[in-house]
């Protein structure tokens, strides 16, 4: 097993296979940074479909369980289900997901089905629609994100909804939310705004905590702890009494799982990333295209990982989150 300085196996890969997105939301990629102007990376710097393949089967042969993909966003990407049909077939592999904003899943999901993919992660931090098309600053209606959501359950895909709580834009939602997916029977986790990049204007007192969160939901429901299934699970979880309907809180912010952080990070372009809060990356990309072997890729990965000791959460301050150089969302993946 390949781990770190502070003894955390490598388990988990993120793979970020575009840094472009048709939202504009106000914390992720403001319209005013991200503009028609703005330059997002050309064709041939992403990492190819056979390049990500390659960087699959490497990683999994260093303990890699499950691979998630990101952006961006990922339906975004050209022939995307091709891509799945390629890393689902990798020996090893125990689960493909994949974290999207659903404008684009409802005429896409039993492709991405077919293909092999296991589960989709969906970014939906309003019902309300005037709201919703407030914060993704785009025109896409909540109605939109729906139907792409019952479509994937209805193909047979696991669903997930992920809801950015930040204090002052959508804490009206956080009850409304759980009610109507608990009455669809779908896991609904609420995410503490987080520091990510330097656009986004974070600061603490904007953050509503999993304890706020969670006073607010015991109101209208009876939650019961659900114990984590594997090392390094991200939400904390809890159950809706007399049900199999869970709720979930991800709280990188007020209670951090550094400890237990199991998950590296390739962006769109080939660079590694160890940590979600990073500065730098290691470039891969220039790796796989020097001609170098499995071998050679493997003897700069393992390194890279036995030499990590990221606990950004852990030593997060008001300070580090205002002057640390940190790396956008969209470019590096949720």
């Amino acid at each position: 097993m390949l781990t770190d300085k502070l003894g955390r196996p490598l388990q988990d890969l993120r793979i970020s296979v575009t840094d472009r997105c048709n939202f504009r939301c106000t914390y992720c990629m403001p319209k005013e940074i991200f503009g028609n102007d703005y330059a997002f990376m050309p064709k041939d710097h992403l990492l190819n479909f056979e390049e990500i393949e390659r960087l699959g089967k490497i990683f999994v042969q260093l303990g890699v369980k499950k691979i998630r993909l990101t952006g961006g966003e990922p339906l975004l990407r050209k022939d995307l289900p091709t891509l799945i049909e390629k890393l689902a077939a990798i020996d090893g592999l125990e689960d493909i997901g994949l974290t999207t904003n659903a404008s684009l899943l409802a005429n896409m999901a039993q492709k991405l089905k077919d293909a092999g993919l296991k589960r989709v992660n969906v970014s939906l931090d309003a019902l309300d629609n005037t709201l919703f098309q407030s914060i993704n600053d785009s025109g896409v209606k909540t109605e939109r994100v729906l139907k792409g959501m019952k479509k994937a359950r209805d193909v047979g895909l696991e669903v997930k909804v992920n809801m950015v709580v930040k204090k002052g834009m959508n804490d009206q939602e956080i009850v409304p939310m759980a009610k109507y997916f608990k009455e669809q029977g779908m896991t609904l986790r609420y995410i503490e705004f987080m520091d990510v990049g330097q656009t986004n204007g974070w600061d603490f007192s904007k953050v509503i905590t999993k304890k706020e969160l969670f006073q607010e939901l015991s109101k209208h429901f009876e939650l019961e702890p659900v114990d984590p299934d594997y090392l390094g699970e991200v939400a904390k979880r809890y159950r809706y009494k007399g049900t199999n309907t869970e709720v979930g809180f991800i709280t990188s912010v007020s209670e951090s799982f550094c400890s237990t952080c199991t998950r590296a990070r390739i962006a769109a372009d080939g660079k590694l990333y160890t940590c979600l809060f990073a500065g730098d990356g290691f470039d891969l990309k220039d790796i796989l295209r020097s001609g170098a072997s499995d071998a050679d890729v493997k003897a700069a990965v393992v390194p890279t990982w036995k030499k990590r000791s990221d606990r950004y959460s852990d030593e997060r301050t008001e300070e580090t989150a205002k002057n640390r150089k940190k790396i956008e969302m969209s470019y590096i993946g949720g």
